[in-house]
């Protein structure tokens, strides 16, 4: 699987909670999906392919921003961004 194609399956799967999501799934999606979004971005512009390329940067960026989140909102945000792999990765 491909960069954009490991994106666009995580951006769908976050786009189909907000019928069902409570509160703080919208607030973690909504914060996940920049980080993704930014992760993707960048290893199209370095032309890097490979999904555990995409997943490290993520992880990195999520450790680098934590200071942003409040301890409960980093795990909400952890373990959202864990659900969606395990999801994307069960249905490839």
């Amino acid at each position: 699987m491909k960069v954009q194609d490991y994106e666009a399956r995580i951006l769908a799967l976050i786009d189909e909670m907000v019928d069902t999501a409570s509160d703080d799934e919208l607030f973690a999606s909504g914060y996940l999906r920049g980080h993704v979004s930014l992760a993707a971005a960048d290893c199209e512009l370095e032309g890097i392919d490979e999904v555990a390329s995409l997943k490290a940067r993520v992880d990195t960026s999520l450790s680098k921003n934590a200071s942003e989140l409040s301890p409960g909102d980093q795990r909400l945000v952890g373990a959202l961004w864990d659900l969606l792999q395990q999801q994307v990765e069960k249905n490839a």
